[in-house]
């Protein structure tokens, strides 16, 4: 396939080296002024992919769509004349809430959402590690997009476990559940997420987690709080020595995926009238850290 990827960090350039190594055409498309860019994944041999041009982002197949929930629309408004009507876009971030955005600019495109869990960590401008493999999870959300299972196989060869699913939004419920837990507590305390195990945090991770599920079983997402809570607990054994990406905005004072995690949550909660202290807690505490660091 032809792949053009948007936003070539750490997630995105380990998508990058996977899907060109297993034989797709991938080109970047980012911020800086380059005609072509250097990665290297780990201890593998670096690869010069095709960085900001047009040709390649028009004749693209399949564009991946990788930056941070709240650049979507920066992002992807400047290419939107560029996008081939057939080609299929996939939103892959932490967080929810820019599907309508998408749905309402290309209504007619195959329009893809996705979840990994999969770890990577930027060391340098065009160094990166996978840090923590784990499981990607997408599916369609208009009818193009439901008809693209074939996605798949693409990215179970390049990097597995890759899974389609008919109801993607179970999916994306779960991966928040993990981030609302996880991400703003490690931002908050500055750890790494297998802290979190640790009697001194773990109680507040629970009671997190059990906001999360009463807002889950408002809008129809069945699972049960045992299941929902060992899920959490397995991220937080699997990636014990990784940073998550908020607590990596945070450190670095860079604006973090708050509102488009634990931002979303309140927001279907006040729809549903339920009060969660716990996170609209962290969520202050969070948003309290970024006003610091942006009056600097």
């Amino acid at each position: 396939m032809n792949i053009t990827i948007v936003g070539p960090g750490a997630i995105g350039c380990l998508w990058a080296h996977h899907l060109s190594t297993h034989g797709h055409r991938v080109s970047l498309w980012g911020r800086e002024n380059l005609s072509h860019k250097t990665i290297q994944l780990d201890a593998q041999a670096p690869l010069r992919l095709p960085y900001n041009q047009l040709p390649a982002l028009q004749e693209a197949d399949l564009l991946l769509v990788t930056v941070k929930a709240w650049q979507v629309e920066d992002a992807l408004t400047p290419l939107l004349d560029n996008i081939d009507h057939d080609c299929i876009v996939m939103l892959m971030h932490n967080g929810m809430g820019t599907a309508d955005w998408l749905q309402d600019v290309l209504p007619n495109n195959p329009l893809v959402l996705a979840t990994t869990t999969h770890g990577a960590l930027r060391i340098s401008s065009s160094h990166f590690e996978h840090t923590g493999t784990g499981f990607t999870h997408f599916g369609g959300i208009n009818t193009a997009g439901k008809q693209c299972a074939f996605l798949q196989d693409v990215f179970n060869h390049a990097l597995p476990e890759a899974l389609w699913c008919d109801n993607i939004e179970q999916a994306l419920w779960n991966k928040l559940a993990i981030n609302c837990a996880i991400n703003p507590l490690t931002a908050k305390y500055s750890v790494r997420n297998g802290e979190l195990a640790q009697k001194e945090y773990h109680p507040q991770l629970v009671c997190v987690v059990e906001e999360v599920h009463q807002v889950m079983e408002a809008e129809g997402i069945a699972i049960e709080l045992n299941t929902l809570q060992s899920k959490v607990d397995d991220v937080v054994r699997l990636t014990a020595n990784n940073l998550s990406s908020m607590q990596q905005d945070i450190s670095h004072q860079r604006r973090s995926e708050i509102d488009y995690i634990t931002g979303y949550l309140l927001a279907r909660a006040r729809a549903h009238q339920l009060e969660l202290p716990y996170n609209q807690a962290l969520y202050k505490d969070i948003q309290r850290l970024e006003k610091t660091f942006e009056q600097n």
